[in-house]
């Protein structure tokens, strides 16, 4: 079941709480955002419906949010989408869904941060919060984020050719030196912890020009801190990412900051193909993403060698 096979309407969202959770179903409500794996209702002031709408593995993502993010969310210094409730699949709408608190905020993508030097230390302490020894049962990542960095390659060489076919990389030596250099770097020895998994401009909210929220949990994992330091170089401006790992605790080695800088090629690439997509009008492009990635491409490849 996907978007292009059933309409979500608000009429539906409060059909569903009039069903399973009648004491919210007279709130009002109103659609807040259409994301890559679920749309956003908000629910009221304080509260969210999240349905899954474009992908099947939506389901599970937001079971996992469910499960485990309401023990993590007390310690993290900014305000994330704590699950409520869960509403199971019915003859109404045959997927789960769940209702969340409301961060409220704008995407970076469509708000970047201004006050740099705070939105480091916001990002710094948020993610040293986080960043705690996963139990071992928590849930592994389906693509694989969290492992070894290596294993990326080929859909680094993939995503660079397509970037680089279109026109859209200025230097494709340089992007090879920064991911080569990053991928030779050893591997994480640590324990696993938990990481956000998604840290990208669209899955964190500013406010008065820096970070206010941290939204979309659905890749929630464990594993290497490098995937989630990447954040440093795709969401803070030019000349940052040096405070960001001054205030991150403990400090990172040289060899995560590596494999952080390769985690961030990842993203930036991803980000300047979905943006581009979104760009020509094509199914899942979102043309917002672009231009930070764009960006996140440009600081990187200044790192190289450093």
């Amino acid at each position: 079941m996907t978007h292009t096979e059933i309409e979500i309407t608000a009429e539906l969202v409060r059909d569903l709480l009039r069903d399973q959770h009648p004491d919210l179903a007279d709130r009002p409500l109103r659609l807040g955002a259409r994301g890559w794996d679920n749309q956003l209702w908000r629910l009221g002031d304080d509260l969210a419906v999240r349905l899954p709408w474009a992908t099947r593995s939506a389901d599970a993502l937001l079971r996992k949010e469910y499960a485990w993010l309401p023990a993590l969310a007390p310690r993290l210094p900014l305000p994330v989408p704590v699950p409520q409730r869960l509403g199971e699949p019915s003859a109404l709408f045959p997927r789960p869904w769940i209702v969340t608190t409301w961060v409220p905020g704008e995407p970076a993508d469509r708000a970047p941060v201004t006050r740099a030097a705070e939105a480091a230390g916001t990002l710094a302490a948020f993610l040293t919060a986080l960043h705690r020894p996963a139990p071992g049962d928590a849930p592994a990542d389906r693509f694989g984020r969290g492992g070894p960095l290596a294993d990326h390659a080929e859909g680094f060489a993939k995503q660079l050719a397509s970037a680089a076919e279109m026109g859209l990389i200025p230097d494709t030596d340089a992007v090879r030196a920064v991911w080569e250099e990053a991928a030779a770097a050893p591997n994480w020895a640590g324990p696993a912890l938990w990481l956000h998994g998604d840290l990208h401009p669209a899955n964190i909210l500013t406010a008065d020009g820096t970070f206010c929220g941290v939204i979309d949990f659905g890749d929630l994992c464990a594993g290497d801190p490098a995937c989630d330091l990447a954040a440093a170089w795709i969401l803070l401006p030019d000349g940052a990412a040096d405070r960001f790992h001054d205030a991150y605790q403990p400090a990172p080695d040289a060899a995560t900051l590596r494999r952080a800088r390769g985690w961030a090629m990842l993203r930036a690439l991803s980000g300047i193909l979905i943006g581009e997509a979104g760009v020509r009008g094509r199914p899942g492009g979102k043309a917002t993403w672009g231009p930070p990635a764009h960006a996140a491409l440009r600081r990187l490849v200044a790192t190289a060698h450093r």
